[in-house]
């Protein structure tokens, strides 16, 4: 039983296929392998002296591979726990994941510096698009199981586009520190897609609220995804840091702020049920948030306790969002966001900007010796002061929240059009209306050979 409009047997195969033609006309005309993928720069390289192993790919593949089992299957298996709507939680985030890392490559190359009109990329930049696709992914958490996957396409394109600028303006023009991306990533991920779901509010989404729930086999696929998320956070903020020290406290700093937070998430669970028994979907996602939370001061001397401060607070606000907020978003503010990707990665996202920016403001040559020119190599060079830096990354927040708060807007307009396919409220949180399902061809033959029956014997009698 498929609805008419949701019948995407040209609108889909059109929109993949013409956006990635588009693609690889861009990769053809823009494209090219930096100095350590080229061979022949390469091989001019290791003439200087150079060798094989100071390759960054030797120092940054393992941290690929981890942030791209995160986006994969950590937020694809996340997302499972709605009953009847696996295969397209894991489905749309392969497809809108191998989509956002290709457009990411171009938008975030045009930014952040093309070389003689070229965008080079390499182990460095497969790694940042991966960040922007989280982003884009988080954003999918918000509007889940309420939008066709053109919609989903249509709203990476833009969202893809807008992180590559609030990215620019964090990074590079205000000299922001966001390795971890609690702004850039979490943040803006979280509230441009909170932003998305108010523009398509559904007001009659009760309709489909029996199917809005998870059952056990469903939490436990879900919990897969939170187990390969945990574990491979303290990759994910460390990636892209410098090597050496940095990258070495960024990975600690997360490891104990995820396990702070994983304990203070089970603590407040069992505290706000009536019943004192544990809420599945708190453990899902809340035990992440210290992950979150660390992303922007993780690379600085935020010390072990003070990183499982920050987590223990994350997990705790994160668990009362889930309890008490979105409930409150719901019935006040009309957003309708699937997986509370507000209480996971919104308020986590903004505490961690917030940490980030008191420790940055903190900062001293005590403290950072020589090591404060990886850090914040302005404060290093005498450009500005601690203070100053700080203040950067308060309004950081500000810039991430006002850019993700009007794309989403806007683009939540673009995505109204009803020309995307997407769902009626009955239908909602369904995978057979994109899917073909195991069994249910059968289950029609038998229905046929059922009527056929019935109709040989009333002939015979």
């Amino acid at each position: 039983m498929t609805d008419a409009a949701t019948n995407l047997r040209l609108k889909l195969p059109s929109t993949c296929l013409i956006l990635e033609i588009i693609l690889m006309i861009l990769f053809g005309t823009l494209v090219q392998y930096d100095h350590e993928t080229d061979a022949k720069e390469w091989h001019e390289h290791l003439h200087n002296g150079s060798n094989n192993g100071h390759n960054d790919f030797y120092y940054r593949y393992p941290s690929f591979q981890d942030v791209h089992v995160m986006i994969f299957i950590g937020f694809g298996f996340l997302m499972t726990f709605l009953q009847r709507y696996g295969f397209s939680s894991v489905g749309f985030n392969f497809l809108i994941a191998a989509f956002s890392l290709q457009w990411a490559t171009l938008m975030q190359g045009f930014f952040h510096g093309m070389h003689g009109g070229k965008i080079h990329i390499g182990v460095e930049s497969m790694i940042n698009a991966d960040f922007c696709t989280g982003s884009v992914l988080i954003s999918f958490g918000a509007v889940l199981g309420k939008t066709s996957p053109v919609q989903l396409l249509v709203m990476a394109v833009f969202e893809v586009t807008l992180f590559a600028v609030n990215e620019f303006i964090l990074l590079t023009a205000l000299g922001a520190k966001d390795a971890g991306g609690s702004m850039t990533i979490h943040t803006f991920g979280a509230y441009f897609g909170l932003m998305v779901t108010r523009v398509l509010y559904r007001p009659n989404l009760e309709k489909s609220k029996h199917k809005n729930c998870s059952v056990y086999h469903s939490d436990l696929f879900a919990m897969i995804g939170t187990i390969y998320l945990w574990m491979f956070w303290p990759s994910f903020n460390s990636a892209i840091t410098a090597h050496g020290d940095d990258q070495h406290r960024t990975a600690l700093n997360t490891y104990y702020s995820l396990a702070a937070c994983t304990l203070s998430s089970y603590a407040l669970s069992a505290l706000t049920a009536h019943d004192g028994k544990l809420d599945m979907v708190h453990i899902q996602n809340a035990a992440l948030a210290g992950g979150v939370a660390a992303g922007t001061a993780g690379e600085m001397m935020l010390t072990p306790v003070g990183a499982m401060i920050v987590g223990f607070f994350a997990g705790i606000i994160s668990v009362l969002g889930y309890k008490y907020l979105t409930p409150v978003l719901e019935s006040k503010l009309k957003i309708q966001d699937t997986c509370g990707v507000h209480n996971l990665h919104g308020m986590p996202g903004v505490l961690g900007a917030v940490v980030g920016a008191v420790t940055a403001a903190v900062a001293t040559t005590d403290v950072y010796g020589e090591g404060m020119e990886d850090v914040f190599p302005q404060i290093a060079s005498g450009e500005f002061t601690a203070s100053a830096q700080g203040v950067r990354q308060a309004i950081s927040l500000a810039v991430t929240l006002g850019i993700a708060l009007l794309g989403g807007l806007i683009v939540g307009f673009i995505l109204k059009l009803p020309i995307y396919g997407s769902p009626s409220d009955a239908i909602c949180f369904e995978d057979s209306i994109y899917w073909e399902m195991p069994g249910e061809e059968s289950h029609h033959d038998n229905q046929l050979t059922a009527v056929r029956t019935e109709e040989g014997e009333k002939l015979n009698m």
